[in-house]
């Protein structure tokens, strides 16, 4: 069965900080419960879907979003099969719902995997909403 839920989301200030957290399993009858690659994916209130954060099954790889460097970072405790997006300097343009992804199957443990279709088991989001 496959697993993955969201957290943390809630109205914050601009210039706040806030984490959010991915809870993801996945059990395989020949693999059990193991670390694969996950990305935090946003839609905005006008319905566009963005491209937030990847990370590697093991942690060692990291990307975020051009337009997001410097305030955002993605994260993860392999130990927990939790992934984290810290988000700092909150913008008003930054309300969105927070999707959490999980990608099961033929991965490259060096690299992460940018794209929607890259991932196959999704959560049902976190909402932050960003006020002046």
């Amino acid at each position: 069965q496959v697993y993955v839920e969201e957290s943390g989301g809630k109205l914050v200030q601009a210039g706040d900080s806030l984490r959010l957290s991915c809870v993801a399993s996945l059990r395989i009858e020949t693999n059990p419960i193991t670390t694969y690659p996950m990305a935090w994916f946003r839609q905005t209130p006008d319905k566009r879907s963005e491209f937030v954060g990847a990370i590697n099954n093991d942690g060692s790889t990291a990307n975020i979003a051009d337009s997001l460097k410097g305030r955002f970072s993605i994260s993860r405790d392999s130990a927990k099969n939790t992934a984290y997006l810290q988000m700092n300097n909150l913008k008003l343009d930054d309300t969105a719902i927070y999707v959490c992804a999980l990608r099961a199957n033929k991965y490259r443990s060096d690299r992460t995997y940018l794209a929607e279709d890259d991932y196959h088991y999704w959560g049902q989001g976190t909402q932050v909403t960003v006020s002046l």
